[in-house]
């Protein structure tokens, strides 16, 4: 079984769901899951995490992520992009300098109302489901954060910009908001995530590239091991009598590890393989290493 992450350039007409399946086809193996939902019409970076991997998941959909989309000025739709059904049109006699104006007031941090057409989930079934049985419900705003907003390009009624956000912002509703502000509705006409915390599209394959890489046995270069999502915390070693301790999560003293200085925040526990155990962190007041995440498998459970 192959453990780590693969950054997955996602094409147009696929869903996530259908990158997971296919790779597992590619790969032959189950344990494969993404770490974020793109919309079947967008494109880009998908990291798609295998086997021990998989346990990152949550940890990189929580990322920061930036996209390049196209906002269509002049009518709004259900959906908030050009695929759903028009509700409402307006001439757009907006300036240039009008539309600069409403894109940039929305950076920061600001209330954003979820689309019905989400997979967002209100009372145990997702906002789409029901927007597709004609249902819609409130949605409670939610506190999102536009970090960077760089306008690419004005060719009214096209807007094409660059944004930079947080985790659950919804691109789709962004364009929807601009257009509301600018008084002349919009959408999103198109999406391109170009970054998904640590993942870049000019680093990204796509599936054919990966069947490829496969039948040329050269999988192993564009799989990311587990522990490079951490680089940044310090490594330690676990002594050799107190591997089994760290194998089963258990907590640590700073004597049970190489170097035994006491190290602040969180670190990275291997044995004296070089095999990854987990992410643990050092708790002055109890002068413990406590278990954050582990990613260690018995051998027998491995392929």
């Amino acid at each position: 079984m192959r453990n780590g992450v693969i950054n997955i350039y996602k094409e147009r007409g696929f869903t996530s769901h259908d990158v997971v399946a296919k790779l597992r086809g590619i790969l032959k193996q189950k344990k494969i899951g993404h770490t974020g939902t793109l919309d079947p019409e967008a494109e880009g970076v998908l990291p798609v995490c295998l086997g021990t991997g998989t346990k990152l998941c949550d940890m990189l959909t929580d990322r920061d992520k930036t996209y390049e989309t196209i906002l269509l000025l002049g009518q709004s739709t259900v959906t908030q992009d050009i695929t759903g059904a028009v509700t409402a049109c307006a001439e757009v006699t907006v300036t240039e300098e009008n539309v600069k104006e409403a894109v940039m007031s929305f950076l920061g941090t600001y209330e954003q109302i979820p689309p019905m057409y989400s997979a967002l989930k209100v009372g145990g079934r997702k906002l789409c489901d029901l927007a597709r049985e004609g249902i819609e419900v409130e949605r409670k705003a939610r506190q999102v954060t536009i970090y960077e907003i760089e306008i690419l390009d004005i060719r009214l009624p096209e807007v094409r910009m660059s944004v930079s956000c947080s985790k659950g912002t919804y691109i789709r509703t962004l364009c929807h908001d601009i257009g509301e502000k600018l008084g002349c509705h919009g959408c999103m006409k198109e999406l391109l995530r170009t970054r998904s915390g640590a993942f870049f599209m000019q680093d990204s394959i796509r599936l054919s590239e990966v069947e490829q890489l496969r039948d040329e046995g050269r999988l192993s270069e564009v799989i990311l091991p587990v522990d490079r999502m951490f680089e940044a915390f310090p490594a330690v070693v676990l002594k050799p009598q107190r591997e089994k301790t760290g194998y089963n999560g258990n907590p640590l003293k700073k004597t049970d590890v190489e170097p035994e200085d006491e190290q602040s925040g969180q670190v990275r526990v291997y044995d004296r393989q070089g095999t990854f155990v987990g992410i643990y962190e050092y708790r002055r007041e109890q002068k413990q290493y406590r278990p954050v995440k582990m990613f260690y498998e018995k051998q027998r459970e491995t392929i």
